[in-house]
């Protein structure tokens, strides 16, 4: 999409942050973006495994999560599918096993860690993975949630802005986050 100016933009950007914050009571859908469709299965249908194992589900058996058996995609699957269904410490262990690990795979363990209580260090995941992909849309609407959380509505309000400028202001990531500065539950 070419722009010309980006005072239409700005002009969105006002009006939709207008309507999500004079409107509360609107619901903007449900669920969290979680990154994006994995294209794998929800973290609820994975069994469960001792910590440090994960699940292979070619072998149908929990496997250590040091173990070659699975590739870095396959434990990113598996980690992310696994802290959208709140088993964070398991997310972690599967995310934690990837080897080389790119923005999407830092930012859910910033949201595993986040979401289990240790907001700084969740933070501080989310600003790595922001050096490595400064464009990363569902990295700003993390951030923005976490702050959200935290009363920092200023900045939760920068991050919309950010969202808005990578993905409109109807993508989920977008809705997700105008309903956590509004104030409205999300599961993201």
């Amino acid at each position: 999409m070419t722009r010309t100016s980006s005072l239409p933009l700005a002009a969105a950007i006002a009006a939709s942050l207008t309507l999500a914050f004079a409107a509360p009571a609107l619901a903007f859908g449900g669920g969290s973006s979680g990154g994006g469709s994995s294209g794998g299965s929800s973290g609820s249908n994975i069994p469960h495994c001792n910590k440090g194992y994960v699940y292979d589900a070619k072998k149908h058996i929990c496997v250590r999560s040091t173990s070659s058996l699975m590739n870095d995609q396959q434990l990113y699957t598996q980690g992310h599918d696994l802290a959208l269904a709140g088993r964070y410490q398991e997310a972690l262990d599967a995310l934690d096993a990837v080897q080389n690990k790119d923005s999407m795979t830092l930012t859910m363990i910033g949201y595993a860690t986040r979401k289990s209580g240790d907001y700084d260090q969740g933070v501080a995941y989310y600003a790595k993975a922001l050096a490595l992909d400064a464009n990363n849309v569902n990295t700003h609407e993390y951030l923005g949630e976490a702050y959200a959380e935290k009363g920092r509505i200023d900045d939760a309000k920068a991050e919309l802005v950010k969202v808005a400028a990578l993905c409109g202001i109807t993508c989920e990531q977008y809705q997700d986050l105008s309903a956590a500065i509004a104030g409205m539950p999300i599961n993201g």
